[in-house]
């Protein structure tokens, strides 16, 4: 028997918590390692600009359209077994996507890395919840967990921007080998087997139907994102929330559902999921709008930008192990309210940024708002996982996934919409009379084409287009820290019947008989 099964953690257990980092920490890299990569990803393979936005796109797509499949697939065919099987697939397909040849063989190596990527999120997740089996260690590990993936997402301009200094653009995605080698041979050490039992079999329409209802849903976001809400983007919406319907009523007649709907249920499970969601969005915006601030604003080299963006990870990754500390002492609910406040501080000091104030100020702000992230990612997740039962844990673990994933997604479509909107209205009557249309139409367009623009416009222009795009991060941010006033409340009144981590308190309300509380551990 492990130490974990008997309700501590020993070095096994620790050491196979460094192991499920290592993908998951890959996992946030993948996201934004192309970031740099794709001027000379483009000079080689010459991509459309609808290709384009698939090579970047079609990873996250795909992760979010699989990521329910396979978090209930590892609860019945095994979650080793699935991660190790998940694993060796990204390495291959990370292999394929280095010399990809054409665009078209990128996006779908692309793709297949989603696929791919949706096997390792929930199976890593629902791992953690088998190996420690001690509410207070769970709830650290899933700190550290919920780190690596922030952390992977911060690495990825900065590792991206080191390897192009050396190597071509397809090493990028090379860093990939070396992690599966390591997973492949320590997993089967360090990490137990989990099965649930008496799961039944894998529903076929149910995982069509959970595909055609997330997939259209995400894709009308990033349409939103890019275009504003045209016609494609509410008719991608209105189709996905129709089979979400579907999905759901085929779900309640199933003695083995692809996603037990009675887990929502339970109020902790179903208000951790919305503070996740709301969280998200707030943090997705201001992630887009930062990073744009540094290198467009503040003219930072793409690799200086993703090095200012270290202390907020650190901050980040400080609250995500401190929370969890800090809950064994003080209610979640309670601290999830106090560090979204904390955020809100940071969304005000950003709301207030000027274009001549230079970094320290944006960094101060947008390391606040990643603090409550660290915290509502680490506390959230627990709450999610733990107000679940066993068999359930890698559902459980996928839910938590996809509406991280939405809100993001949301967040860069709604406050930056947003913001590009409000660029668009103060940019509008600063164009000079006699621009030719085609500069004109870049330079209103966004930020990014004003700068390149510039040369063609007279001198000084650019510093009139640098203070339209800070009054859209003010606006978008003082959004953001309105929502997130409202989210601190709420997460102190519909969490307050939680209990601090590992006191007697019961961390769920729904009841969960015998069966239920039993797994099929090796």
């Amino acid at each position: 028997m492990s130490t974990a099964t008997a309700g501590g953690a020993g070095a096994r257990e620790w050491g196979g918590l460094a192991v499920l980092s290592l993908p998951t920490m890959l996992l946030g890299l993948d996201v934004t390692v192309l970031y740099l990569a794709l001027p000379s990803l483009a000079e080689d393979l010459h991509p459309s600009g609808t290709e384009e936005l698939w090579i970047m796109d079609a990873y996250g797509f795909l992760i979010a359209g699989f990521l329910i499949t396979m978090g209930t697939l590892g609860d019945r065919i095994g979650r080793r077994r699935l991660l190790m099987i998940g694993t060796a697939a990204f390495g291959a397909v990370s292999v394929l996507a280095a010399w990809s040849t054409s665009a078209e063989m990128l996006i779908v190596a692309r793709a297949a890395l989603g696929i791919a990527g949706a096997t390792l999120m929930p199976s890593t997740l629902a791992l953690i919840t088998d190996m420690f089996a001690d509410e207070r260690r769970r709830s650290v590990a899933i700190g550290v967990w919920a780190t690596s993936f922030a952390l992977g997402m911060a690495l990825g301009p900065v590792v991206g921007g080191a390897m192009l200094n050396h190597f071509w653009w397809g090493s990028a995605f090379l860093l990939a080998v070396p992690v599966a080698a390591v997973l492949l041979v320590a997993a089967p050490l360090l990490i137990p087997e989990y099965r649930a039992p008496y799961s039944g079999r894998l529903d076929l329409p149910s995982v069509g139907l959970s595909l055609v209802a997330i997939l259209p849903v995400i894709y009308a976001v990033k349409r939103f994102a890019e275009d504003g809400p045209d016609a494609a983007a509410i008719a991608a919406a209105l189709v996905g929330a129709v089979f979400a319907v579907m999905f759901v009523r085929r779900q309640g007649k199933l003695a083995s559902p692809l996603l037990d709907m009675r887990l929502f249920a339970d109020r902790t499970f179903s208000a951790a999921l919305s503070v996740l969601l709301v969280g998200l969005v707030g943090v997705g915006g201001s992630m887009l709008l930062i990073t744009q601030q540094l290198q467009l604003v503040e003219e930072l080299p793409p690799v200086e930008a993703g090095l200012w963006m270290g202390p907020p990870a650190l901050l980040m990754f400080l609250a995500a192990i401190g929370a969890p500390l800090a809950a064994r002492r003080v209610p979640p609910g309670i601290v999830v309210a106090v560090t979204l406040a904390l955020s809100v501080v940071g969304y005000v000091l950003l709301a207030r940024v000027d274009a001549s104030d230079g970094v320290t100020p944006i960094v101060t702000g947008f390391a606040l708002v990643y603090l409550g992230l660290g915290a509502i990612a680490a506390l959230g997740t627990d709450l999610v996982v733990g107000a679940a039962p066993p068999e359930k844990a890698g559902s459980a673990s996928a839910m938590s996934e996809t509406v991280q994933e939405l809100g993001l997604a949301l967040g860069v479509a709604v406050l930056g919409s947003l913001a590009t909107a409000v660029y668009r209205g103060r940019i509008d009557g600063e164009i000079p009379a006699g621009t030719p249309s085609e500069v004109a139409r870049s330079a209103g367009d966004s930020l990014a084409g004003a700068a390149s623009s510039a040369p063609r416009m007279p001198d000084g222009w650019f510093d009139a287009a640098r203070e339209a795009a800070t009054a859209g991060l003010n606006t978008a941010m003082s959004v953001a820290a309105g929502c997130t006033v409202v989210l601190c409340l709420l997460s102190a009144v519909v969490l307050r019947h939680v209990g601090v981590i590992g006191g007697d308190e019961p961390r769920g309300d729904s009841e969960a008989g015998p069966a239920e509380q039993a797994g099929s551990r090796a």
